[in-house]
């Protein structure tokens, strides 16, 4: 079992276990090393989100790359879909995104690509962590203050500007007035310049980053700001990223969220007409609505549930070679294009749908029944097998119970943070709402922290 690596990467406090200096410095040379194996002159490409601890971090695991031989790239501020699209263009050996996502500020993550282009897989990252903590036995990392940070080359961003807008050629926005928000994270450094070769009427909110603000009430964890901003400007979309660009949520001009199950729905029924849809199957999660899954039942299209995470959906699609698959919360993949959920290139195919429909984006979605669903997050301070806790077990099978058909429980550790998330969805708000709050009593009776 990881005791690293969660569903993406390392996650925590910047300054503190495991993104403590000497973790970091231990990872840098555990990498370096595990590459060096592979390829006697490697090199690793890094790039960061606006969070202010971007660039020790990046400093120490560029220091331990160096000490085992690997040579260091950096691309500064950028997206995490942007490293994974040019480690593989260039041929890297890997590339390291230096971002802890849609958390605050005062939290860093280090997320791994291989030179593929695609996520480290779990055996890989669990191979990793026996190195990195036999590196950790009396090993003592530089001092941060005392290290340079990389040097940045500003032409690898513009390359990935050229693939996104290369992804969906002819687009062109004029006539549609956009408001995007950047989430003060590495979207401010990309959106407003590939937007300007589309023309139309972007307004950018939450696009000045200081460090402190990225996903600071806004971005795609506040859809519902975008909404707001796009309704109340007369707006035709919204679009909003979270910190670090790798998924996209929208609104329409009536101030509604549409969220990654819609999204899944446009594009599953564009690919389909395109006859590209292989097989005629969508991978989502066990967090995806069932009224996606019986709207795309509607259009002759199966539905097919992977673990939470990415990474997972990925895995999924590639067993059962599917051309499309996604979360909720707007990542979604498009494996003819890239290698790993990407906002921006999410953004720009749903730009391009909507524009060669001729509909508005309300009116393409407009016959997904949601079923009302809840998500309950309960901090914990254990990760204990929930089958363990009878309490537990007691409220789940109850709830099983009275939905039986109406309705889903699904109850599951974050992977990234010290939660427990109880999801039901029920045809039944109130049913809905009571077994929602009756499981997470039971885990905060017993696992709180």
């Amino acid at each position: 079992m990881r005791k690293l690596f969660g569903t993406d990467g390392i996650r925590a406090v910047a300054g503190t276990a495991p993104l403590d200096p000497t973790t970091i410095y231990a990872i840098g040379i555990a990498l370096g090393h595990s590459l060096k194996t592979a390829d006697s002159n490697p090199r690793v490409l890094l790039g960061m989100d606006t969070r202010e601890s971007g660039n020790w971090i990046a400093a120490v695991i560029a220091a331990g790359l160096e000490s085992a031989g690997v040579g260091v790239v950096s691309a500064g501020v950028i997206t995490t879909p942007a490293i994974a699209y040019l480690t593989r263009k260039h041929h890297y050996a890997a590339g390291i995104v230096i971002s802890a996502s849609h958390n605050p500020w005062q939290d860093n993550g280090i997320k791994i690509f291989g030179s593929d282009g695609y996520k480290l897989a779990d055996a890989t990252e669990l191979r990793m962590e026996e190195e990195i903590f036999h590196h950790l036995e009396g090993l003592t990392a530089p001092d941060p203050a005392s290290l340079p940070v990389p040097a940045i080359d500003t032409q690898l961003r513009h390359e990935y500007e050229a693939f996104l807008l290369a992804s969906v050629p002819g687009l062109n926005l004029h006539g549609m007035k956009l408001v995007i928000d950047c989430a003060n994270g590495a979207s401010s450094a990309i959106a407003p310049e590939l937007f300007s070769h589309l023309g139309g009427n972007p307004v950018f909110t939450h696009a000045k980053p200081d460090g402190r603000n990225i996903n600071a009430r806004c971005g795609a964890l506040y859809p519902q700001v975008v909404a707001a901003e796009t309704m109340a400007s007369g707006a035709t979309m919204g679009i909003t990223f979270d910190g670090d660009a790798d998924r996209a949520l929208f609104s329409d001009a009536n101030g509604n969220v549409v969220n990654g199950d819609a999204i899944l729905l446009l594009a599953a029924r564009d690919l389909q007409k395109k006859k590209k849809l292989t097989g005629d199957i969508v991978v989502a999660t066990t967090m995806s609505n069932m009224g996606l899954e019986a709207a795309l039942k509607r259009s002759g299209i199966r539905m097919l549930r992977a673990p939470v995470g990415d990474k997972y959906v990925l895995e999924m699609m590639q067993e059962k070679n599917a051309a499309l698959g996604g979360e909720q919360s707007g990542h979604i993949l498009f494996p003819h294009l890239a290698t790993t959920g990407d906002g921006l290139l999410t953004a720009l195919v749903v730009l391009d749908l909507v524009q060669r429909s001729g509909k508005p984006l309300h009116e393409l979605c407009s016959d997904m029944k949601v079923f009302p669903q809840v998500i309950v997050n309960v901090t914990v301070r254990e990760k204990r097998p929930l089958e363990e806790i009878p309490s537990v077990t007691r409220a789940i099978h109850a709830a099983e119970k009275e939905l039986k058909d109406s309705g889903r429980v699904v109850i599951r550790y974050s992977g990234t943070e010290q939660l427990a998330r109880v999801m039901i969805e029920a045809e039944s708000e109130e049913a809905m709402r009571r077994h929602a709050d009756a499981i997470a009593e039971a885990i905060r009776a017993e696992l709180g922290a």
